[in-house]
């Protein structure tokens, strides 16, 4: 494996694995092994749609793989080669016609934590195209244009808040009121 291409995974494990310890949302699983790791199995705590039967519900959670290429760095890839849906397989949505998920264009190098936000953005409803012309599943379009107003499914960022005062900051200030 090329020596930058290495030290970039590397990186990419660090940065998976710091936003999940200040995640409630993610979970990060690195694939084992001697050499940096090129997949990543990602697992969400955030709603999504799924289709069963003749109905569409709220599911809780969905998984995904990501996969970079050995020269993901170099080139730009078709988001397929990238990300693909584990799981829920009956997930309802426009961008996705299961294991595939359309991003949309993947720059060549495209980070890990940026990939994990556009997923969360996608799957839980925050983000999607509502143009039939541009959608994987055009029934899940044209169901989410009708139900326009369940959007977003959540709220709940990737990353938690740290709050930037203390405790007995905000006591204080509570006492000169």
């Amino acid at each position: 494996m090329d020596k930058i291409f290495e030290s970039w995974l590397e990186r990419q494990c660090a940065d998976a694995l710091a936003l999940m310890e200040t995640s409630d949302v993610v979970t990060i699983l690195p694939a084992a092994g001697p050499q940096a790791a090129r997949r990543f199995i990602a697992q969400f705590a955030n709603p999504t749609m799924v289709r069963t039967d003749d109905r569409i519900v709220r599911a809780d959670g969905f998984t995904v793989l990501i996969q970079f290429p050995p020269d993901y760095l170099r080139a730009a890839f078709d988001a397929a080669q990238v990300v693909n849906l584990l799981a829920p397989g009956n997930l309802f949505h426009p961008n996705v016609r299961p294991p595939f998920i359309c991003t949309g264009r993947l720059s060549p190098g495209t980070g890990i934590c940026d990939l994990l936000y556009q997923l969360d953005e996608i799957l839980t409803f925050a983000r999607f195209t509502p143009r039939e012309d541009d959608a994987l599943n055009h029934e899940a379009c044209q169901w989410a244009r009708q139900h326009m107003h369940l959007f977003p499914l959540e709220a709940r960022p990737l990353r938690r808040r740290t709050p930037d005062w203390l405790i007995g900051e905000v006591a204080r200030a509570e006492v000169r009121a």
